[in-house]
């Protein structure tokens, strides 16, 4: 199972602020693009049943939680 993991879906009340800080701030525009991307290969990897070891979608995964830690500073702010 795939879990949509988009900015919207795991910040539902900052939607607005999101919007505003793709348009205004370009380094969190550009992490906002590497996470969605992330996200998106995570997802067509399990929709697919794409072999992968575990050691590199792990890591995949941690690196898309990273990325949602350092956009949710920046919502907060």
């Amino acid at each position: 199972m795939s879990d949509n993991h988009s900015l919207y879906r795991e910040f539902p009340n900052h939607i607005d602020r999101i919007q505003q800080l793709k348009s205004d701030q370009p380094d969190f525009a550009r992490t906002a693009a590497e996470y969605h991307k992330l996200d998106h290969q995570i997802r067509g990897l399990q929709m697919r049943n794409q072999p992968v070891d575990d050691h590199t979608m792990k890591g995949m995964k941690m690196k898309r939680a990273q990325l949602k830690d350092e956009l949710y500073h920046w919502l907060v702010r």
